[in-house]
């Protein structure tokens, strides 16, 4: 297995498993203790008691599955994950239904361990295992003509209940320009933890995209899509003042609703110092002239 572009993290670096694989219960105590919203100010945060182990183990943040605490890690057993396929159309030269064992036979999967930074103020560090997204491109052949790849999330009812339930216009959607999408950064990530990824967390293929806040990173794909026009994506037409195409972390650009500035590391401790943002969460050195000449207070 390779090891590549894990920058100046190490695994002392990575945030406890049962923090991660269940990370937004922490943010769920603080609305249940009243003090405010889940992105709310230093000084509430600073003042929560921590939750119990069996609290962080038990919930994760997948709609499809519901929205309360416990829900995505109590429904998530209800997908099928195997057989799966991935769509890949568009500005493609070999457009089809990719079987996601073909695919993996293709890639060379290797670690990446990635600082994670969420829109809502909270960050991890998490040791991902994937495969470059420009390599599955490569497989279906990018035409010159192509600007933006779509993605989309399995919208199957029957085995996801929330979306019984319309908090989005389904299926989640997303999308990246190009050559966001070449980055060497821009994984497709099948497992964390040197094992396969847990349902609740996106089984079996999603995306990670470490300079942009965690919503698109979208999950459980089953299609990407090639095109020259601006895709649309699920947050950005629920809410488009909040949410915007790029969601590059950027600590000098507010939320509407909170700042960006700071960020409270998961596993820390609901004690724990909050701690600077860094520009593009840390990777500005690989991805700063991605945005040459653009305006970065606009791509919140």
């Amino acid at each position: 297995m390779a090891y590549r572009w894990t920058n100046d993290l190490t695994h002392d670096d990575v945030t406890p498993q049962g923090a991660f694989l269940n990370r937004r219960q922490i943010m769920a105590g603080m609305a249940g203790l009243g003090l405010g919203s889940l992105a709310g100010g230093a000084q509430a945060q600073d003042a929560l008691e921590p939750n119990s182990w069996e609290d962080v183990t038990s919930y994760n943040n997948y709609y499809e599955f519901g929205t309360g605490k416990d829900d995505p890690a109590d429904n998530a057993h209800l997908l099928t994950t195997s057989p799966w396929s991935v769509t890949i159309d568009g500005m493609v030269d070999r457009p089809g239904e990719y079987d996601f064992k073909d695919i993996m036979a293709e890639m060379t999967v290797e670690e990446r361990i990635y600082r994670f930074r969420c829109v809502e103020a909270w960050s991890m560090v998490v040791p991902w295992n994937g495969f470059e997204l420009a390599d599955l491109l490569a497989m279906a052949g990018v035409q010159d003509s192509a600007k933006y790849v779509a993605f989309e999330t399995l919208y199957r009812p029957s085995e996801m209940p929330g979306t019984a339930y319309r908090v989005l216009d389904w299926p989640y959607r997303e999308g990246l320009r190009l050559d966001e999408a070449m980055n060497p950064l821009t994984l497709m990530a099948t497992g964390i933890f040197g094992k396969d990824l847990p349902n609740q967390n996106g089984a079996p293929l999603r995306l990670v995209v470490p300079w942009k806040y965690g919503f698109k990173s979208i999950k459980s794909i089953v299609r990407i899509t090639l095109s020259d026009q601006e895709p649309p994506t699920s947050w950005n037409m629920s809410n488009g003042r909040e949410y915007g195409f790029y969601s590059n972390v950027n600590p000098q650009v507010s939320h509407p609703r909170w700042s960006q500035a700071t960020e409270r590391r998961i596993g820390g401790g609901l004690f724990a110092k909050r701690q600077p943002t860094l520009m593009f969460n840390g990777y500005e050195d690989e991805v700063a002239s991605l945005y040459d000449g653009m305006d970065l207070g606009k791509f919140y």
